[in-house]
């Protein structure tokens, strides 16, 4: 009886984790265009699925400064943000989130919302086979179209309808800050007209978007190479090709001259003038002595 319950439980974990992988790699071509959060909101489902491209890169920015700085450099998850975040909710005031975009991608597509051991296991699993076989372009692309950016909204496309009547094509900077300051609590932060704590942290993720412009902190999601504020070895430049230059006419030698040779002639002893004698140069009468009484 152990025997045949231990095999059935093999043979359901390898069911699991076949089929795990097969629906990881089913949404890496294929958008996931329902989820279980969707699925279970009573306000009604308000979403529309755009690729990357179609999405302004300052929003992609805003996701990082706000939720992920260091999203191109992690593996999947920031232990030292972990760490961080359990010990200032530990001393109480206001819970802080020490989840990676990768870890939210992970939650939003194919579990449920809510905590629990069960679900941060599960969790950490399916991000890290995102993380394999997926890549950080696909995650953030998956992010940003599965997010709730609202009541019953989803994805950055039907929030920046909501809150500014465009697609997010066309978002401003102040615009992409303001629907990722309502990312932490979609259903209870306005993102048209904010006030208070919402206002106040819009601004502080619309400046830190330039530091993630100025040190590239998004390059894995467009170039796939990694940012500025890791040292990458200077590549050897070429010598540059050398400059032609202008043929000049040659101009024929001038033909030598027939001068006569000079004979050798005995070069004269010089004339050593006697001590008492400078020749060609005339004595001169020194003045007479003056005295100063004479002034």
């Amino acid at each position: 009886m152990v025997r045949k319950l231990f095999t059935w439980l093999l043979w359901l974990g390898l069911f699991l984790f076949v089929s795990s992988l097969a629906l990881v790699g089913f949404y890496r071509f294929v958008p996931p265009y329902w989820t279980i959060t969707m699925l279970g909101d009573a306000n009604g489902i308000a979403r529309d699925w755009e690729p990357l491209e179609a999405i302004d890169r300052d929003m992609v920015r805003a996701v990082i400064a706000a939720e992920d700085s260091k999203f191109c450099q992690h593996a999947g998850f920031d232990w030292e943000a972990m760490r961080e975040a359990a010990e200032q909710n530990a001393r109480g005031g206001r819970i802080r989130g020490g989840s990676t975009i990768s870890q939210q991608t992970a939650k939003n597509v194919f579990l449920w919302q809510g905590g629990g051991y069960v679900r941060k296991g599960l969790e950490a699993y399916y991000t890290f086979l995102v993380e394999r076989l997926w890549g950080k372009r696909r995650i953030m692309e998956v992010y940003l179209n599965v997010a709730e950016t609202g009541i019953g909204t989803y994805g950055v496309t039907e929030g920046a309808r909501r809150y500014f009547g465009k697609d997010a094509s066309s978002l401003s900077r102040r615009e992409a800050a303001a629907i990722a300051a309502v990312l932490p609590l979609p259903k209870e932060r306005p993102g048209r007209n904010p006030t208070g704590f919402t206002a106040r942290y819009g601004s502080t993720i619309a400046a830190r978007m330039d530091v993630v412009e100025r040190d590239r902190l998004d390059a894995c999601v467009y170039e796939g190479v990694a940012p500025m504020s890791q040292e990458t070895p200077e590549q050897p430049q070429p010598d540059p090709a050398p400059v032609p230059q202008p043929s000049r006419p040659s101009t024929p030698e001038p033909a030598p001259l027939d001068v006569p040779p000079v004979p050798d002639e005995p070069v004269p002893d010089p004339i050593e003038p006697s001590p008492d004698e400078t020749p060609g140069i005339d004595p001169v009468e020194a003045p007479p002595s003056t005295t100063p009484d004479e002034f």
